[in-house]
């Protein structure tokens, strides 16, 4: 039995659900949770990890099917599997093919309080999740002479009302740092400043879908977040596959522009293939598509020189995609749209209605830390740091699991560490138990795309420097 009910408009979402017999604590007992916010899955996920920790799920309960639990729920299947699979990495959860999901044997439960319980995240003591830097090693001196002189510098104009393009200091150092570096080209009314590639796709999105175009196409392999942002806003984003030679792009969809990491597709991390790069501009030139391109980490290329930017092999119908988010920390909330005219003036607009800016000293600090040099420096010290642990963890994976092969090598924060077919969850569940935190591929997985082989994630990028030698002898524990 499910019972489901709402705040007013003006409070947060609250669904709360009874569920009988099957999944209670003890027979005939009924367990109720509550889904709070507006987003299912996360609410259904906090849900039942507060009803783990507080005991109402005891270690070895069984959980209802995620296609029963989507039906009581009135909510996709897919949402309540996502969910199921997001705890099974976590460690909350334990799951086998062909067998139910159930409350973790060792999951952290607490004793039950009259008081109310912060709501808190399990934190592993090693963590080698994919998409962060070293954020320890954020440039903290020179980022604040670069302030200052960008303080000392800065026209009084800078601190009203901030430009929805951004601040023309930033706009002008981007168009040269990113030719010199990237290859991209771009005069700076070409640029829009945002607060992360993620906010970049909102406002994309938002022109798309007021041009008639409310699709997107993605890559098989990709970030979820990007894709349940892109789904939030309407946008529709069919899957287009990923090989060896990157994104299968003579198979795109009627979509009107699609998403790609062409230097360095994520996960996997193959680089398009040179015949695919000429391929996907031409489609976009044929049918005045428009190719997005996310350049998620090309400054991190370790074996040979970097990949350009695809931008640069056609900028009117090529929109790049850059963030500060690895080169120095995603806290900083920090990234640029390159865009062909035709479209840069509606993204502007659209990111002028919605008033959503990067901080005026941010992108004023930026400009100083580029024209100064320091940007330049602190990404050679970077590349060296992050080759030596892409190094070291390559040795330890080859003495300790000579059977995984190891790819997407070249360039990067990450390697993709190939398993035994059938191994992936037991990996991701053990990493749990060894208080490691790591994806496994499905973790990036579109739903629509089948699975085509198990593996690791590992970033090798987010430990600190104290904390590098404990996460790799920790994963080196847990890999068949």
């Amino acid at each position: 039995m499910v019972m489901v009910s709402t705040l007013p408009p003006t409070g947060p979402l609250l669904w709360s659900i009874s569920v009988r017999d099957q999944w209670a604590t003890s027979p005939g007992d009924d367990l109720h949770l509550d889904l709070r916010g507006p987003r299912l899955r996360e609410g259904l996920m906090e849900a039942l990890r507060d009803a783990i920790r507080t005991g109402r799920l005891t270690p070895g309960a069984k959980l209802p099917s995620s296609r029963t639990l989507g039906a009581d729920l009135g909510i996709a299947r897919n949402t309540v599997a996502q969910a199921y699979a997001e705890l099974v990495a976590e460690g909350w959860l334990t799951a086998r093919q062909g067998a139910a999901t159930r409350v973790a044997t060792r999951a952290t439960t607490a004793p039950a309080t009259t008081a109310p319980m912060p709501v808190l995240r399990h934190r592993h003591v090693h963590d080698l999740r994919s998409g962060l830097p070293d954020v320890s090693a954020f440039p903290r001196a020179e980022w604040t002479k670069a302030t200052r002189r960008a303080l000392a510098a800065a026209p009084d104009d800078a601190f009203g009302f901030p430009n929805a393009r951004g601040r023309p200091e930033l706009l002008t150092e981007l168009a040269g740092y990113l030719a010199r570096t990237r290859g991209v080209r771009a005069q700076p009314d070409q640029i829009v400043v945002c607060s992360g590639v993620t906010h970049g796709l909102l406002l994309l999105a938002e022109v798309l879908k007021r041009r008639g175009n409310p699709e997107i196409a993605v890559e098989a392999y990709g970030l979820r977040a990007h894709r349940d942002r892109l789904a939030d806003a309407g946008i529709r984003t069919p899957a287009v596959p990923v090989d060896a030679e990157g994104a299968v792009v003579d198979q795109l969809p009627g979509a009107g522009a699609v998403l790609l990491t062409p230097s360095h597709q994520f996960p996997t991390g193959v680089a398009l293939h040179p015949d695919r790069r000429v391929t996907v501009v031409d489609w976009a030139r044929r049918t005045g598509g428009l190719v997005l391109e996310d350049d998620y980490d090309g400054e991190f290329r370790y074996d040979r020189s970097p990949v350009g930017a695809l931008q640069g092999l056609d900028p009117e119908h090529v929109g790049y995609l850059g963030t500060a988010s690895k080169a120095l920390t995603p806290g900083l909330r920090l990234g640029w749209l390159v865009l062909p005219p035709r479209i840069a003036h509606a993204v502007a607009e659209v990111k002028g209605e919605f008033d959503l800016h990067a901080s005026t000293l941010d992108q004023l600090t930026m400009a100083a830390f580029i024209s100064s040099g320091a940007y330049d420096r602190h990404i050679r010290a970077m590349r060296l740091r992050y080759r030596r642990r892409r190094d070291q963890l390559v040795a330890a994976l080859a003495e300790h699991s000579p059977s995984a092969r190891v790819t997407g090598l070249s360039a990067g924060l990450h390697v993709l560490v190939e398993l035994p077919s059938g191994n992936e969850s037991a990996v991701v569940q053990g990493s749990a138990w060894q208080d490691l935190a790591v994806h496994g591929l499905a973790a990036f997985r579109h739903p629509a795309a089948e699975a085509d082989r198990d593996a690791l994630v590992i970033g090798y990028g987010t430990p600190s420097a104290s904390a590098w030698s404990g996460a790799l002898t920790a994963l080196c524990r847990v890999l068949p």
